[in-house]
């Protein structure tokens, strides 16, 4: 990677937690894409079972720890369950009311921990990445959970890989895929250059 936190990696990944959820793969200096250039769709990682058709549109991870999961998932605890929380809450109310300890909150994020620590350690242990980064519209608030995360993926990972990995936040502004964008036009028209 040339730029940011991952600066040197040839292994790292990055997850990007908005309103969706997907990832970036960097194996061995290259990327990842994939038979249907999709490899990344991480929203679709199976974490929990039994199969819900609530996740037939984004699958389960996304629909759990994205930001719309997140802000769904409070709405629909907040009818039964007593919370600051309403069918009008957003994301960033969720994790304004988790510092409250408001018990759907805290129900809703420390299950998006959960599955954020489950979807690393799956990476981790298939990947065995030097660098694991979490960026997206919401690490902004949620950046203080990264250790956290570690401590959960570290009971799921493989144990040799996941001491070799450092978890951390961006350090980019929200237009760091411009930047991906361009360096993989580079290297894709340095790579047709020596073909040619």
């Amino acid at each position: 990677m040339s730029r940011g936190v991952a600066k040197g990696c040839e292994n790292a990944i990055f997850i990007a937690v908005g309103t969706g959820i997907g990832a970036g793969i960097l194996i061995d200096g290259r990327v990842l894409h994939g038979a249907s250039d999709i490899v990344g769709a991480t929203g679709w990682m199976a974490l929990e079972y039994p199969y819900q058709n609530k996740w037939d549109s984004c699958g389960c991870f996304e629909s759990e720890a994205s930001g719309n999961g997140i802000a769904a998932r409070a709405r629909e605890l907040s009818t039964i369950h007593t919370s600051i929380l309403n069918q009008e809450s957003s994301t960033r109310d969720v994790f304004e009311a988790y510092e409250q300890n408001d018990p759907v909150a805290v129900m809703v994020l420390e299950k998006a921990i959960r599955f954020w620590g489950m979807a690393a350690a799956n990476f981790v242990s298939l990947f065995n990445p030097q660098m694991l980064i979490f960026g997206g519209g919401v690490f902004g608030p949620a950046t203080k959970y990264i250790d956290k995360i570690y401590q959960e993926a570290s009971n799921w990972a493989q144990p040799i890989a996941i001491k070799e990995c450092r978890f951390a936040a961006t350090a980019l502004p929200d237009t760091a895929g411009l930047y991906g964008a361009g360096a993989i036009a580079a290297i894709g028209y340095a790579n047709s250059l020596k073909q040619n």
